[in-house]
């Protein structure tokens, strides 16, 4: 379990004033700002849960993922992860955390990662037996099995990111922090690793706390997100209140059947049902409330001689841009 009350960190930000005359004297005399990266952050993350941090670059996500982890001191505020403090970096704590990366490795580079899980297992102490049933979860799961003896500088990035995954889950971590897990990976790693990422939550329940600016991620793993900007908490909640709150609507997209033959009547629809504007395609376009998108695409349906029906609505990344806006403006 994760439970974070107040957590602010403050950065002091050398100034880097332009010209040679400043350059100079900033080599004798150092002036310094201050960066508020995060502001009063509270949050709880249980067992079995896989929350998603989201919000743009600089708003505070991978500070808080390296509060969290025990790589940075916060400025105030508390943090307890299974009862430990991160930052004080006992032994336990850092036995049952996991940080990945999608920009940083932990693999060595010439090595086969199967030496470097060996030399892992060594680090974390993990016995024998429990290592090896351990592996051959892992390995089979993400299907890396005629991969392990390659060296890791040969591998695709897809595979490279799968080999990561293992490392850093061979010690059967009751934490798992995944910050940009699927960056630069093509479609299909990106959908096989969010399957695993699935499976695994599925079968050991770790607390999981996830960033990625892909916003499939977010939709195919999170039930809850949390939105952050300029380092402080805008939203906490399930991701469908999100699309709920923001999104009021959906647009019905219908194209006539081509066995029609002749005029094609124009697409009438109750002004208290949806607005119906022309696709240019021969088709129409209503926008409907959410609520009354079955009513409507039955009553298209009976009275116009739809070919093709499609319903539509906004991406998570739009909708999320627009929740921020909107906070951004109650300030």
């Amino acid at each position: 379990m994760i439970e974070v009350q107040d957590l602010s960190k403050v950065f002091k930000v050398h100034k880097k004033d332009p010209g040679l005359k400043a350059a100079m004297k900033g080599l004798f005399r150092r002036e310094w700002s201050e960066k508020q990266a995060l502001r009063g952050v509270s949050l709880r993350v249980e067992p079995g849960e896989i929350v998603g941090l989201v919000g743009a670059n600089g708003a505070g996500k991978t500070t808080l993922v390296k509060a969290l982890a025990g790589i940075i001191h916060p400025t105030s505020g508390t943090a307890k992860v299974f009862g430990y403090t991160p930052w004080e970096r006992k032994v336990e704590f850092k036995r049952m955390i996991s940080l990945i990366m999608g920009q940083k490795a932990q693999l060595w580079w010439d090595l086969p990662a199967a030496d470097s899980f060996i030399l892992l297992r060594e680090i974390y102490r993990v016995p024998p037996e429990q290592f090896r049933k351990r592996l051959d979860f892992l390995v089979s799961t993400l299907d890396v099995g005629p991969q392990m003896r390659t060296p890791v500088r040969k591998l695709s990035l897809g595979e490279r990111m799968k080999m990561e995954l293992i490392a850093a889950l061979l010690h059967d971590p009751r934490v798992v922090y995944l910050d940009e897990p699927t960056i630069g990976l093509d479609i299909t790693a990106q959908r096989a690793i969010r399957k695993f990422i699935l499976e695994y939550r599925s079968e050991q329940q770790p607390a999981m706390l996830l960033t990625s600016h892909y916003m499939e991620d977010i939709e195919q793993l999170c039930k809850r997100i949390v939105i952050i900007r300029d380092g402080e908490i805008v939203f906490d909640g399930p991701l469908e209140k999100v699309t709920r709150e923001t999104q009021g609507h959906k647009v019905i997209v219908v194209r006539p059947s081509s066995t029609v033959t002749g005029d094609i009547k124009p697409l009438v629809v109750p002004q208290d049902m949806g607005e119906v504007t022309p696709d240019g395609q021969g088709g129409y376009r209503i926008k409907v409330t959410r609520d009354r998108v079955g009513a409507v695409a039955a009553q298209v349906l009976k009275d116009w001689p739809v070919g093709d029906l499609a319903i539509e609505e906004d991406d998570i990344g739009t909708i999320i841009e627009r929740l921020m806006r909107k906070q951004s403006t109650k300030k």
